[in-house]
């Protein structure tokens, strides 16, 4: 089935996450084409600078990479698969994902689309547990993974390859305890062991389905999830992939109803992931267990509300939350273009509310960061366009205000504005000695957030735990986690007062520049390291339910989770920090950035008024023509304020249109 009559297929069906998805896809790229046309007109303007293009291509980098991931969270056997062939894929006709009775996903299963790559499967080998590295460093490593080319053409061809992710293979127990994938603890593991001591265990760690179907192109990917109560669930699944997924679906079974595991994973893997409840939509599968020919429409339904309310009071949700549906007759319904039967499945009201509640707060907060953005450039730029407008007017009403005077004055003149411009470079003078300031509160508050002293203590916690199994009393793994918490929130606290230190000062320095040159005043942007301390304060937590967790477990056993358990967190300390560097650097950049620009646009005006009034002052029959060019270009900046003003209001119809088109559909 080639890309184009997918996008034909799938758009023209008028079905309503398609039609959305793609609003919001467009929305996303008008907003991109205006933010692309200010960038235009302040090149033809020479209003660009190297800041302001790295701000702006960062904005439309970010538009255009945007994505929103869904997660789909259920244990075993409760028909994730089926819902999202159900949902994504019935236009191939026939079941595309393994679907069917026990456990059909093996691992972790992102669906997503990558233009720079040909259609494929990509498989990382459950060996690479042992390696105590993340899924999330292997992506960086292409050649760790098996890939298998897929032909979208052919049905029969993806159907067979998708095969591949529920592959398992037989080993002995020595190898799955190596892999984290066996607790002689667990009764039903030990069970689980054939006559020659041999378990059955995944062949894949975590599989990437990379093709062009409409909605992936668009931004959206699928994590489809393992039962994530098993003891071999990848640490990366609770601490990175599940809380960084805008939306999840839980995905419950009408025919068990809400059993003690459901509620085990709903409250340790999705509230305790999931701040706030907007993102997440409960889904009462299997229906179709409850369609009974001996029973009446009417008693159909009540069975279904009162499953209904019984699973939204268990897990604290309302009613209206609950989407009871049959993913598989919806699969049928769809394959066979039977509209009663995909009526009867209720599937279309889940797919309304995944575009009518997922979408808008995707939008909200997509559109929210970028104006602030958009806000702060033009902002910028009109400081620059008032500031050379002031020095016109300044100009004019000392070029004016010699009209018919004598050489005498036109040297007064003359001699206060070099005075004015002696005074302010040594004003210059304070202004250099800041930068040095300024330079070295910058390095003293990128050593606070150095990545390299905290990679090294990664390094010795890591060393200490090869060399030897881990305690949990006070000399143990617990008391060196503690530490390592302290020391990094430590980090990022100090850092804090570095960036307050920082702030006072450049504060101070806008203050005393205003009092003495007149130049505008303006407040250093504010930061904040709560996010930083908020994510560190997750992790920890994880951290510690984790040994809750595995406590009772063999020492072995324990060892081996704790041990890639950690690397898992540690990875992500790693990124909070290199996120906390990379936001203090473009902080940095806009505390210093606009002293910088006001400072050379009034060395400009000065320099300007000094050149003026020696012209006049050798011949003074230029006075008038000097007048008249001022006022021209006093006109020019009028006209480009009102321009840049003009852009702004572009770019906030961009912003907004989408949402009033929501509105009035």
């Amino acid at each position: 089935m080639s890309t184009e009559y997918l996008h034909q297929d799938e758009i023209a069906a008028n079905d309503h996450l398609v039609a959305n998805f793609q609003a919001y896809s467009e929305w996303r790229g008008h907003l991109t084409q205006s933010i692309a046309q200010l960038a235009r007109w302040l090149t033809d303007q020479d209003l660009n600078d190297t800041q302001t293009t790295l701000r702006i291509q960062a904005m439309i980098d970010r538009l255009k990479e945007d994505k929103l991931n869904i997660a789909f969270v259920a244990e075993f056997s409760r028909g994730k698969s089926e819902l999202i062939n159900a949902i994504f894929f019935a236009h191939y006709g026939k079941r595309i994902l393994p679907s069917s009775a026990g456990r059909t996903t093996m691992c972790p299963t992102e669906l997503l689309h990558d233009d720079s790559r040909a259609p494929c499967l990509r498989l990382l080998p459950i060996e690479t547990r042992a390696d105590n590295v993340t899924t999330l460093e292997y992506r960086r490593y292409h050649d760790e993974w098996k890939t298998i080319p897929l032909n979208i053409d052919d049905a029969d061809s993806m159907q067979e390859a998708f095969k591949e992710i529920g592959r398992t293979q037989r080993v002995n127990v020595e190898i799955a305890k190596k892999f984290g994938l066996f607790d002689e603890n667990d009764p039903d593991q030990v069970v689980a062991l054939d006559a020659n001591g041999e378990v059955e265990i995944p062949c894949w760690r975590h599989a990437i389905i990379n093709f062009p179907h409409p909605l992936l192109e668009q931004g959206l990917v699928i994590l489809d999830t393992p039962g994530l109560n098993a003891i071999g669930t990848e640490p990366e699944l609770t601490l990175n992939l599940l809380p960084n997924a805008h939306a999840i679906l839980f995905i419950l079974a009408a025919d068990t109803g809400v059993t003690k595991s459901d509620i085990e994973v709903w409250r340790n893997h999705i509230v305790r992931n999931q701040s706030g409840k907007r993102g997440r939509l409960v889904v009462l599968n299997k229906i179709d267990g409850l369609w009974d020919d001996l029973k009446s429409a009417a008693e159909i339904e009540a069975e279904i509300v009162k499953q209904v309310k019984t699973t939204a009071d268990l897990l604290a949700m309302q009613p209206a939350q609950i989407y009871p549906v049959s993913a598989q007759k919806a699969l049928l319904a769809k394959v066979q273009n039977d509209d009663t039967l995909l009526g009867k499945s209720r599937l279309t009201a889940l797919e309304k509310a995944l575009s009518d509640d997922l979408l808008p707060g995707k939008q909200d907060i997509v559109r929210d960061a970028t104006q602030s953005e958009v806000e702060d450039v033009v902002t910028a730029i009109r400081g620059i366009l008032q500031a050379r407008q002031d020095g016109v007017k300044e100009q004019l009403n000392e070029l004016t205000g010699l009209r018919g005077k004598n050489q005498d004055v036109i040297i007064q003149m003359m001699d206060k504005v070099q005075a004015d411009k002696k005074h302010f470079e040594q004003g210059l003078v304070r202004f250099q000695a800041l930068r040095s300031v300024f330079t070295q509160q910058t390095n003293k508050l990128f050593s606070l957030l150095g990545k390299d002293a905290l990679k090294a203590e990664i390094d010795r916690i890591r060393d200490q735990m090869e060399r030897t199994l881990f305690s949990f009393g006070d000399g143990g793994l617990s008391s060196t986690m503690d530490k390592f918490f302290i020391d990094i929130n430590g980090s990022i606290s100090k850092s804090a007062e570095q960036v307050a230190e920082i702030q006072a000062m450049m504060a101070a320095m806008y203050k005393k520049f205003s009092e003495e040159h007149g130049l505008g005043s303006a407040t250093p942007p504010p930061f904040s390291t709560l996010k930083y301390h908020k994510e560190l304060a997750r992790l920890e937590k994880s951290f510690r339910e984790h040994f809750n967790t595995v406590g009772n477990l063999l020492t072995t056993t324990r060892g081996r989770l704790t041990h890639k358990f950690f690397e898992t967190v540690a990875s992500r300390v790693v990124y909070v920090f290199e996120v906390a560097n990379r936001d203090v650097e473009n902080w940095l950049k806009a505390v210093m950035a606009p002293m910088e620009t006001q400072v050379r646009e009034h060395q400009l005006q000065l320099r300007r008024r000094l050149e003026s009034i020696k012209r006049i002052h050798k011949a003074t029959d230029t006075l008038e023509d000097r007048i008249q060019e001022l006022e021209e270009i006093n006109l020019q900046l009028t006209a480009q304020i009102s321009e840049l003003n003009g852009q702004l209001r572009g770019v906030y119809a961009a912003l907004h249109a989408e949402m009033q088109q929501r509105m009035v559909a």
